[in-house]
């Protein structure tokens, strides 16, 4: 199967790697074969300068967006191990991408680097490509308000808890997902049923607080109140996810529900008596009904 590939680590699919995944989508479609994007499962960074780097998105809501926002036909996950950080640029572009996924064509950033010690660049890629005969597209640099768009740069407004700046370089609003587990029922007994989720534990967790939110959860959709941190008014100590699923009824218990986080409403803190924790979450929840329904009557 040949394929048009888009080079890259792809985290958090942001704007700027939708100028590469565009240009493979249109790309494939003149030479009508597959659009696909090669990334890897871990980050490359883990192995190369042994330091963990904390996720904007898991592979699975990597892949999703990629395949929802631009249209890619396959997500190549390659796992990323000591072999292949060892491996040379050339062997890379040969035995994997010419070999194994059939390329005929490839894009790449500017700034893209690969193969053992980053020794392969986007124009030494450039000038092999056309020895094999296929294309290379490296792609500009891509700004927002004048700002280049990178993770690095997404990850710092998420710290800050500035969802809506990084909904603006991201594109589409951060994602957070996991599977729901069985929490303490307190909720239950407070009228606020939560799922208690577990996220991936590589992935970055903007500020505790509380956030408004779409949630995707099993056959639709709906808006949630999710709450990040330790529940110190009921004596939490665990990190938890928590989103109060608004209109919704039924078990969820075993799936997966993905968060759309959207406006970071307020930090987390511990109220005097779960009376007032019920009457702040039901304003939270006010201020989410009424942040959504702005937004689609514009």
């Amino acid at each position: 199967m040949e394929r048009v590939i888009a080079l890259g680590f792809f985290d958090g699919v942001h704007l700027g790697h939708g100028q590469l995944l565009r240009r493979c989508r249109l790309a494939a479609d003149q030479l009508g074969c597959q659009a696909a994007a090669l990334t890897f499962d871990l980050h490359p960074d883990t192995l190369v300068f042994g330091r963990e780097v904390p996720l904007l998105s898991s592979p699975r809501d990597r892949e999703r967006l990629m395949r929802e926002l631009y249209g890619m036909d396959q997500v190549l996950t390659v796992h990323f191990d000591r072999a292949m950080r060892d491996m040379p640029w050339e062997e890379f572009l040969e035995r994997v991408l010419l070999e194994e996924y059939h390329a005929v064509g490839l894009i790449c950033g500017h700034d893209f680097r690969f193969g053992a010690g980053g020794r392969g660049t986007a124009s030494l890629l450039q000038e092999a490509a056309a020895k094999h005969g296929i294309s290379c597209a490296v792609v500009p640099e891509y700004r927002v308000e004048n700002v280049p768009v990178s993770s690095t740069y997404i990850r710092q407004l998420l710290a800050q808890g500035d969802m809506d700046r990084a909904r603006l370089f991201l594109g589409h609003p951060h994602l957070l997902s996991g599977k729901v587990t069985r929490g303490n029922q307190l909720g239950r007994t407070l009228g606020i049923p939560t799922a208690n989720l577990i996220p991936d534990p590589a992935l970055l967790l903007p500020p505790r607080g509380v956030y408004a939110c779409r949630a995707r959860i099993p056959g639709g959709a709906c808006l949630a109140v999710a709450n990040i941190g330790t529940r110190p008014t009921v004596g939490g100590t665990g990190l938890t996810v928590e989103p109060w699923l608004l209109d919704f009824q039924g078990d969820l218990y075993g799936q997966e529900v993905t968060l759309e986080l959207w406006r970071y409403l307020r930090p987390e803190q511990k109220f005097p008596s779960l009376e007032a924790l019920q009457n702040e979450i039901r304003r939270n929840a006010a201020e989410t009904r009424e942040f959504f329904s702005d937004r689609d009557q514009k």
